[in-house]
């Protein structure tokens, strides 16, 4: 023992003790999905406080020299301990009463029972020093490494902060009618119960109006289920704001909705209010389900859209490589999904799971917050088969054997979720989100951290060729932009069965008149080939401003596919607005096909004999020996922007950036630039030195000039970037990325002036890279939601593997019985190679 009390002297100084507000990792590996219950548990480092799994602390060790280590390994604790704990005063396990996590009455958050051991570990021999070890040490080393053993282990570990944000459905403020409700002296006494709908006769889903005590039924689902909108329909008539859920009255409330105010609310004058009608809250019992219940029962049961989920049928699981599940860390299913079907794709596969012993080797000194090492380890974690086994039964004895559930142990992604969602107002919260969004927030992070190298975003990317004749002089003008997705519209006009929906509408509103419940609405069946014609077909532009007549008049828009990507993604335009402007999700059934051919779709180019509409001459390039005058803009079209609600100087731009060409043009700019971080900031004049919001060369900070240049940028692009940003280096790296196309043509250097040879001599700049081929396709995988809106509702994936269709639903991953390819959102086409 003496030699290890000499090593701790040594290292004494590199042991620390956490202080509030450092980030400890003590259930999650940085290099894998190791945990404390993994085999071999993890190591912590006592001075980084960085987690690693025992294939990776040698590495750790090596590359840092650092010798201290905190060992914890955790054991599930049997059933029959479980009990046992249980019967000696632990209370039992309680249904959740409040839409919430991590609070009182809330879900609870992975909560299972664990045997827990710790003990420090000295490398390179890993030798082992536990409590009593250290009693007999000098009490310089002992007190230290006690307090930094206590200290890790009092410590909230990083995933379990970000995992117990507390979040509440059911926090509920006191309605601003409550105090001063008006009740009418109309002689109404309400029943204990006996209650029905006073319009339909309906006897749930029962509401009583706190003003005048009528009994009415609540609103109708989106399913048909639910109420008949009696009792809204009652306060749009009479005003009156507040009702109480009938069936939910105990003596420690009730649900009260205040129609008003659109939410559930408080009334801290509800015995009052209900005593005038004749309740008595104290002797009333809950005979019906609350809106938190109901909720929660949701919630609790996803599997509740059976046609997406195949839950009809046994299915059967799988596991392997490439079979791995993904934990749903709380509406996360979005980001499962499309990791999902992302490391199916070679480039994937290749940028980050082959080279992952170099990703990991070149990682900082904190990889948790590394971009590269954070997807490696995810990519990795999804192919290896390691994590594809199936979950213990939390009943079993972890030594018996028995048939394997259809869970996995599967992998819970949350230092990538917290990486990728890091300062993003959505996708760093709990709250659902739409996969296609995602999906481009997450090709968007790869092209920022893809300067270089190879850049797997590449098999998405495709040119889209815009053909705008104006009908007056019928002369052309072409334009090219990048994409990534195809938005394909879905014409409901289009439906096979407009008979039946009309049928059924015509039901459906005969039903609301007569106060009957309405059958469940057919969904709509429309054709693949329409939606693939309303993409394609010609769009007609009104007071279009042409160059050629130099007026206002008629042109159409045709747009085709200047290349076509390795790999195609097709999002079905499912979630609309109303006439009341209202989100809504089209019901609807898509003959989606397993084979593609765009061919038709290909882009033409300029055609023999055509003429080109005249190209607008570009307000003049200022450069600093030429005064600078402020630009004539239309001032009428400036107008129009700033009463849609644009800040100014954003409409400013607009019209100075078209050239003064009109609304459409201008409204075009605005709609492709309002993710710009200097959307609203001051119009600047291109070469001045003294226009607002510009900064002269000599004060730029060097050293966020060498930051930026370090990203791979040139000195005159950084230049540009902290001048367009007021020197602020977080805004001048958003800026530098929004504007990836504009800098790559950039070909004016320092001062405005050109950067070298004469306008004929130059080369034109290269466009953006992408890859171009035929364009016939086969499906390989799709992405279904189930739910009324994207921000709500369950996603789960289909992906086609070795021939056979394989869906992942969280950590359920079993072979697919009959895939629902007409109800995705999301298509994922590979290119045919013939």
């Amino acid at each position: 023992m003496t030699e290890v009390s000499e090593i701790l002297k040594s290292v004494l100084s590199t042991i620390r003790v956490p202080r509030p507000g450092d980030r400890v990792h003590k259930d999650e590996c940085a290099f894998s999905f190791a945990s404390p219950e993994s085999d071999g548990g993890l190591y912590v480092c006592m001075n980084s406080f960085l987690g690693f799994g025992s294939k990776y602390v040698e590495r750790h060790h090596a590359k840092t020299g650092q010798r201290a280590y905190l060992h914890i390994t955790r054991t599930r604790k049997t059933q029959k301990e479980d009990d046992s704990n249980s019967g000696s005063g632990d209370p039992p396990k309680k249904k959740p009463t409040r839409l919430a996590i991590g609070i009182e009455g809330g879900f609870d958050v992975e909560q299972e029972q664990y045997q827990e051991e710790v003990k420090l570990v000295l490398f390179p021999d890993r030798q082992e020093v536990t409590s009593d070890d250290l009693a007999s040490m000098p009490d310089v080393v002992r007190e230290r490494v006690s307090l930094s053993m206590a200290g890790l282990q009092a410590a909230d570990s990083v995933s379990h902060t970000l995992q117990v944000q507390q979040w509440d459905g059911e926090v509920r403020q006191e309605s601003k009618h409550a105090a001063e409700l008006k009740q009418l002296d109309n002689g109404v006494k309400i029943p204990p119960c006996g209650w029905k709908c006073e319009v339909c006769d309906l006897q749930e889903n029962l509401w009583m109006n706190l003003t005048d005590g009528m009994v009415l039924c609540g609103r109708r689902y989106f399913d048909g289920s639910g109420g008949n909108n009696h009792a809204l329909l009652h306060y749009q008539q009479t005003g009156y704001p507040l009702a109480v859920k009938l069936g939910t009255i105990t003596p420690d409330g009730a649900d009260v909705y205040s129609y008003d105010e659109d939410d559930m609310v408080l009334d801290s004058k509800l015995p009052e209010h209900l005593s005038h009608f004749g309740i008595d809250m104290m002797t009333m019992e809950k005979t019906e389900r609350t809106m938190t219940e109901l909720e929660i029962a949701v919630n609790q049961r996803v599997g509740e859209w059976e046609v997406i989920q195949e839950s009809g049928t046994t299915l059967r699981p799988l596991w392997g490589p490439g079979l791995t599940g993904m934990k749903n860390l709380g509406n996360s299913c979005y980001l499962n999904s499309v990791m999902q079907v992302l490391f199916t794709i070679p480039d994937f596969q290749t940028k980050y799971v082959s080279n992952i012993d170099k990703i990991f080797n070149e990682a900082p000194s904190d990889p948790t917050q590394d971009f590269k090492t954070q997807v490696a380890k995810l990519g990795y974690g999804l192919l290896s088969g390691e994590y594809s086994k199936p979950a213990p039964d939390p009943g079993d004895d972890p030594n018996s054997s028995t048939e394997p559930r259809g869970d996995q142990v599967g992998i819970a992604p949350r230092m990538f979720k917290a990486l990728v969602g890091r300062g993003h107002p959505e996708f760093s919260t709990n709250r659902q989100q739409d996969a296609q969004e995602f999906l481009l927030h997450f090709i968007n992070m790869v092209e920022r951290n893809c300067r270089s190298g190879m850049n797997p975003s590449e098999a998405f990317r495709f040119l889209v060729e815009e053909k705008i004749v104006c009908q007056q002089s019928q002369k052309a003008k072409y334009t090219q932009r990048v994409d990534y997705i195809v938005q394909l519209p879905v014409p409901m006009d289009q439906a096979t069965n407009m008979e039946e929906l009309q049928e059924a509408e015509r039901h459906r509103e005969e039903a609301e008149s007569s106060g009957a419940p309405p059958s469940a609405a057919p969904r709509a069946k429309i054709p693949f080939a329409s939606c693939l014609a309303a993409l394609s077909e010609p769009e007609t532009l009104i007071d279009f401003w042409s160059s050629a007549v130099q007026a206002k008049t008629t042109a159409t828009k045709t747009t085709r596919f200047a290349s076509f990507p390795d790999h195609l993604v097709i999002q079905i335009k499912k979630f609309t607005f109303g006439l009341d402007w209202v989100p809504k999700k089209l019901d609807v059934s898509i003959d989606v096909p397993d084979t593609l051919d765009l061919s038709a779709l290909r882009a033409m180019g300029q055609q023999p004999g055509e003429e080109l509409l005249p190209e607008v001459a570009p307000l003049p390039l200022m450069t600093p020996d030429v005064e600078v005058k402020a630009p004539v803009l239309d001032d009428s079209t400036v107008s129009q922007l700033c009463e849609m609600g644009f800040p100014l100087e954003a409409c400013r731009k607009a019209v100075y950036y078209t050239g003064n060409t009109g609304i459409d043009a201008a409204m075009n700019w605005v709609m492709g630039h309002m993710e710009d971080p200097d959307f609203s900031a001051p119009l600047v004049l291109p070469g001045s030195s003294s226009a607002p919001g510009t900064t002269p060369t000599e004060s730029l900070p060097e050293e966020h000039l060498v930051t930026i240049v370090s990203m791979g940028f040139s000195r005159d692009q950084a230049t540009r970037a902290l001048r367009a940003t007021n020197n602020v280096l977080e805004r001048a790296v958003d800026w530098i990325f929004s504007h990836l196309d504009d800098l790559e043509s950039m070909d004016v250097s320092e001062g405005g002036r050109s950067g070298g040879g004469s306008e004929a001599s130059r080369e034109p700049p290269p466009g953006p890279h992408v890859h171009d081929g035929t364009g016939k396709y086969e499906l390989f995988a799709f992405i279904s939601h189930m739910g009324t809106s994207t921000m709500c509702g369950h996603y789960v994936c289909h992906i086609k593997k070795d021939q056979q269709w394989v869906i992942f639903n969280d950590q359920k991953v079993c072979a697919s019985e009959k895939p629902p390819k007409d109800l995705g959102y999301l298509y994922f086409y590979r290119r045919v190679v013939e």
